[in-house]
């Protein structure tokens, strides 16, 4: 599944320089990513990292910007969103303008970890995700080890 998200930059999300805020694609990137990841549980989640944020180039006053979330790993009560930030033109051509990882964990409704079913590839883009989703799972388990 495909979370969707579609502005136009308004005057409001831009800085003096007509360029969208870097905390607004971020605002977008986060509640994208959190529906993506609560249509996939069925539960309510809450972010707990945030990776990989690559501001690949700008978008302006009066563009269009869609965001693409999709599941690429899921664990027991947690699991990664990836968002694609495009900017499109008026003719239809598009062009990445950053790519974001957002790690979720599900809540019960006492707000507690919960489990839910496992997100499982099919495709090979998505076994591909997948692997390397694994592999900065282990990197922020291994970074909040060292930390805590």
């Amino acid at each position: 599944m495909v979370t969707s998200q579609v502005h136009i930059v308004m005057p409001s999300h831009v800085n003096g320089s007509n360029r969208l805020f870097g905390g607004q694609l971020m605002s977008w990137i986060d509640v994208t990513a959190a529906v993506e990841a609560r249509r996939h549980t069925h539960r309510q989640v809450t972010t707990v990292a945030v990776d990989n944020l690559r501001f690949l180039g700008p978008a302006f006053l009066d563009e269009i910007v869609r965001l693409d979330a999709s599941v690429t790993w899921t664990g027991r009560t947690s699991l990664e969103v990836r968002v694609d930030s495009f900017v499109e033109s008026l003719e239809g051509y598009e062009r990445l303008i950053n790519r974001a990882y957002l790690v979720f964990v599900a809540l019960d409704n006492e707000g507690k970890p919960a489990p839910f079913p496992a997100f499982v590839p099919s495709t090979e883009e998505e076994k591909l995700e997948w692997v390397q989703a694994e592999k900065r799972q282990a990197v922020r388990l291994a970074a909040a080890h060292t930390a805590g």
